[in-house]
């Protein structure tokens, strides 16, 4: 049961899992995405009611109205974590709670419920309790966890519906990004936008992912490995890439990333990374960037590293730069030293390696 809520999940054992033998077969290049484990949780909300029905259940197909909210109006929000094996053997998960809150964040920005912190803690637990075997034991693997809600009233009204539907679900990964480069590339888009002051930038809702494909296309048509947004008024300051956040390196030592100013996602390892650099002495300034400036402080050398970060790609290192005007290299176009500080410090934590002076880490056995 979990505290403060009166809610307890039924546990309904899928009565055909894979086979042992077939999960390892999977589990040797699993990819990104692509391979799913055998169970998924499940939490239904009504006006009036509140939440109730909580099941982990076998993971299968839903079945829906044609009319369900979701389909017409996109009320719809997600979060993205991991749960790892610990180096002594154990699993955990890191910084749960902050995927609880911001959870609750996209909600409230999209009109819906605000799902119990207990509840979104309680559902992920339960589900890499009863799948824990699905966490790849390869170099970089893991479990990628997909809590998500959507609007579930059948209803064609242009409101805010009544009912909804929480699930997790879970995927064996590995690397995000494949091919063994030192580095990914990036294309500056100039036609579109992801977000704007007033939208729904700071909530990880479907819709912000859904607008960014058409420029990601761009990118991959130009050579590039992800696309890279300017903001939606001057066309100028570099906000984020399609689903990670970015930090810019210097000649003297420090950093700086965009400002969380309501049009970019809060990410959680972003935030990571600035308490890291905290930790050691590292200083980081929180403001605009613009491209030019990127630009010329590559072409000197004052800016010596770039990456990008997130829970799917951890830390990234960013070589070439593209836009319709030309390119430019960042540094080498390898990954910089304080990239591969800041990834292998990232990495030791979530998987025990090394201490966790701020509590990350939540075990699960």
């Amino acid at each position: 049961m979990t505290a403060n809520t009166g809610l307890s999940f039924e546990i309904e054992a899928n009565a055909s899992p894979v086979a042992a033998n077939e999960r390892v077969a999977r589990l040797i290049d699993p990819g990104f995405g692509r391979v799913f484990t055998d169970h998924m949780a499940v939490v239904r909300y009504t006006e009036g009611q509140g939440w109730h029905s909580a099941k982990i259940q076998a993971r299968a197909p839903l079945q829906m109205d044609p009319a369900s909210s979701v389909l017409h109006y996109a009320q719809e929000i997600f979060e993205g974590m991991k749960a790892y094996r610990l180096a002594d053997g154990g699993t955990a998960l890191f910084r749960p709670e902050a995927n609880a809150r911001r959870f609750q964040d996209s909600a409230r920005r999209m009109a819906m419920p605000e799902l119990p912190e207990e509840i979104f803690l309680e559902s992920v637990r339960q589900l890499v309790e009863i799948d824990r075997d699905w966490i790849p034991e390869s170099d970089g693997g893991s479990l990628y966890l997909r809590p998500f809600m959507i609007a579930s009233e059948v209803f064609l009204g242009v409101k805010p519906s009544s009912e909804y539907l929480y699930m997790v679900i879970a995927s064996s990964v590995g690397a995000y990004f494949k091919g063994g480069a030192p580095s990914v590339s990036l294309w500056v888009s100039q036609d579109y936008t992801r977000a704007a002051p007033g939208g729904t930038g700071a909530a990880k809702c479907g819709g912000n992912y859904a607008t960014s494909l058409l420029a990601q296309s761009e990118a991959i048509r130009q050579g590039c490995d992800q696309v890279v947004f300017l903001d939606a008024v001057e066309r100028r300051w570099i906000e984020e890439l399609g689903g990670m956040n970015i930090f810019f390196v210097f000649d003297d030592g420090s950093m700086l990333t965009p400002p969380l100013t309501g049009t970019i996602l809060p990410g959680i390892t972003r935030d990571s990374i600035l308490k890291l650099a905290h930790d050691q002495g590292i200083m980081v300034r929180e403001e605009p960037y613009s491209l030019d400036q990127w630009r010329t402080d590559a072409a000197s050398g004052r800016l010596t590293e770039s990456f990008a970060c997130g829970t799917a790609a951890v830390v990234t290192p960013i070589g070439k730069v593209s836009t319709p005007e030309g390119s430019f290299t960042i540094g080498g176009g390898a990954a910089g030293q304080l990239t591969t500080q800041m990834r292998s410090r990232l990495v030791e934590i979530q998987r025990g390696q090394a201490p966790d002076p701020h509590g990350w880490v939540t075990r699960l056995d």
